[in-house]
């Protein structure tokens, strides 16, 4: 980003140089903040609703405090622009979420200013409390703040993080963002309970008063405030007879307008005195100073890029949307092959947490308001009430992110795969995910849960498959006589062209051949075995190798749990090698297992593993290049297999001067 000599934002090399704005001055750095934020999301794409909604908030907890030594956590940080912007890295921040740039989440090793890492929703006040914790049992007097989200709050880690707050007593400040939303509108009873404790209008009225009648005594400052404090707590006790903050044993302050700069400014002078932890809450618009966020926060929460003037493109609207890749996105696949199977039998229930649109079920929501639960940003509960309703003789579907259903792990062995319930959950982005950096990557679900007992994991290579999947997942328990937990995973990606083996019906534990097959032994042939996902790049490698002189089948391994081992040796009896490539954490892969079965059952192949080792910042398409996982990475590895030394199989001699079969 060129930097404009005039600008503010130019002129800030670090967050102390706010304490020399005036009040004119920073509400202008507000606007120029605003600016910067959407004319970069329009481009680069990234939170924009989240970020515009806290840029008051920002820089008033940077005028106070003093980072990097006093510390911020951001939850759940996809709100960190303006913190960014003010943390030295206005001069970079137009490759925001770019590979290589800065990223969109707070990263310890981008700036001191970034505390700790955050990106999954939650974990703001656990992380805080241990800094803060950690900073006194050294010796240090910094403060710690945590940020979190009125639907970050519904998390069961916040609860459990205030509680141990609490107990301790350490000051630390809690700041309460209520903007009504999370990602979807937020739901449940804490939201009605916030939004009970935003009315109390007599307490605010008189808490004003109070502050400015206490701040105009002099003298005797210090002592008097003290004494302010315990008669608001007196107070609090008449106007909230059930303040659940003031139970765990915080102060509560709020609700307070988060958008004026001096005013948040004031209250966070006078918090950062005292030695107990409070909770701060303040009330912001998400999107707030541009109207197409405002109007439609939840559309514009993450957004690709945009026209600043004409906002997001929608069909219909007059805009105009980039020819999309062949077939539709595996989210929209998903959520209507859902609907079809809700309409045929009442039992299918759908569950998600907090994130409706995103998994594709807003028209679930929509015809079936009382078979559709979002249970708010608490995937432990979905899981465990799952469970509940399988066990009452209905279908549940459980959607969440890959990356967020890590934090469910427990819940899936114990609840549901102990217990053998028939509860299917649909594993959106999963395998690389773009731009949003390491804390999003969908890389772990195929090791976590193939570990569980009685699981069946699925890999869909396009719609087809998605669709068969689904009906064939909650088919089974009339079909088999009892079903066990399922997952069906697929990528934050458009399905690709179909090919006809996409309609064979799933046979448990095989997979499906795109070229080759069974009938014929072969001992020159390559296999490239692959997960759904990577359809394309081992399509896209087979014809690179094909033009290499090499034959290359492909196999969709479609079961990733379970597998028919004596099928899978036997294709590992036939080949000259068999790469095994999967879009997930080569630990404890796909892969891996294969390789162990070859081994134990001493199959004549040779095994490759081709998986990934982890993911950063990019577009999924660089993603996968950069792990070797496209299908030009593919070939070029098979081809040099014989001379690689960091590879511990080999082709036979002779292999590659094999004639192409097609």
């Amino acid at each position: 980003m060129q930097k404009n000599d005039t600008s503010l934002l130019s002129r800030l090399e670090n967050p102390a140089d706010l304490k020399k704005l005036n009040a004119s001055e920073l509400n202008l750095l507000a606007d120029e903040i605003r600016e910067t934020i959407i004319s970069t999301v329009s481009k680069s794409g990234g939170h924009l609703a989240s970020n515009l909604g806290v840029v008051e908030l920002t820089i008033a907890l940077h005028r106070v405090f003093n980072s990097p030594e006093d510390m911020i956590v951001w939850d759940v940080g996809h709100q960190c622009y303006a913190h960014k912007l003010l943390t030295g890295r206005y001069g970079g921040f137009s490759v925001l979420r770019k590979a290589g740039g800065i990223a969109g989440f707070p990263r310890r090793s981008e700036s001191a200013h970034d505390c700790f890492n955050t990106g999954h929703a939650s974990t703001s006040i656990s992380a805080a409390l241990g800094l803060l914790a950690g900073e006194r049992m050294k010796g240090g007097r910094a403060r710690t703040v945590a940020v979190i989200g009125d639907g970050a709050l519904t998390g069961g880690l916040a609860y459990e993080a205030l509680s141990h707050a609490g107990q301790l007593g350490l000051p630390l400040v809690v700041i309460l963002n209520d903007n009504k939303m999370s990602i979807s509108p937020n739901v449940g009873g804490l939201s009605k309970y916030l939004s009970r404790l935003s009315m109390k209008s007599k307490y605010q009225l008189f808490r004003r008063h109070f502050d400015a009648m206490a701040k105009k005594i002099p003298f005797i400052g210090d002592v008097f405030f003290e004494l302010v404090v315990r008669l608001k707590r007196a107070v609090k006790a008449v106007f909230y007879t059930d303040n659940f903050f003031v139970d765990l044993g915080f102060e509560y302050v709020g609700p307070i307008e988060g958008h004026h700069i001096q005013t948040l400014a004031g209250v966070l002078e006078d918090v950062r005195r005292l030695e107990r932890p409070v909770v701060i809450h303040v009330i912001t618009r998400k999107g707030k100073g541009y109207g197409f966020a405002e109007d439609d926060p939840g559309a514009y929460h993450g957004v690709a890029s945009f026209s600043v003037s004409g906002g997001i493109a929608r069909p219909g609207a007059g805009g105009v949307l980039p020819v999309p890749a062949a077939g539709s996105a595996f989210t929209d696949v998903f959520g209507a092959a859902l609907l079809d199977a809700a309409r045929r039998d009442s039992r299918v229930t759908a569950i998600t947490a907090a994130m409706d649109k995103g998994t594709g079920l807003s028209a679930f929501r929509k015809e079936f308001p009382k078979r559709f639960f979002d249970v708010g940003i608490a995937e432990e509960h979905a899981v465990t009430f799952a469970a509940g309703l399988a066990v009452k003789g209905l279908s549940p579907v459980v959607a969440i992110y890959s990356t967020f259903i890590q934090r469910s792990v427990d819940q899936i062995i114990h609840d549901v795969g102990l217990q053998n319930l028939p509860v299917t959950f649909v594993l959106d982005h999963a395998g690389f995910v773009a731009a949003d950096g390491e804390t999003h990557q969908g890389l772990f679900d195929i090791a976590l849960f193939r570990a569980v007992p009685n699981m069946t994991i699925l890999a869909p290579a396009g719609a087809a498959e998605l669709r068969l999947m689904l009906d064939w997942a909650l088919a089974r328990r009339e079909r088999d006589g009892e079903a066990g937990p399922l997952m069906i995973r697929y990528p934050k990606a458009r399905c690709p062209a179909e090919a006809p083996a996409f309609s064979l019906p799933p046979e448990t534990g095989r997979g499906v051949w795109l070229r080759g097959g069974t009938g014929y032994r072969e001992e020159g042939r390559l296999c490239l075995a692959f997960t759904g996902s990577l359809y394309r790049e081992a399509l896209d490698a087979a014809r690179r190798l094909e033009a290499a002189g090499i034959s290359a089948d492909l196999y969709n391994l479609r079961f990733l749990k379970p597998a028919d081992e004596d099928y899978l040796a036997d294709i590992m009896n036939r080949y000259a090698v068999v790469a095994f490539i999967e879009e997930g954490i080569r630990n404890g892969g796909f892969g891996e297992y294969a390789a162990e079965l070859a081994q134990r059952r001493r199959c004549r192949s040779a095994v490759a593993v081709f998986a990934a080792e982890g993911g950063d910042l990019g577009t999924r398409e660089e993603l996968l290049r950069g792990s070797g996982l496209d299908g030009e990475g593919i070939a070029s590895r098979l081809l040099a297999l014989p001379e690689s030394t960091a590879e511990t199989v080999k082709i036979p001699a002779g292999f590659l001067q094999q004639p192409a079969a097609f």
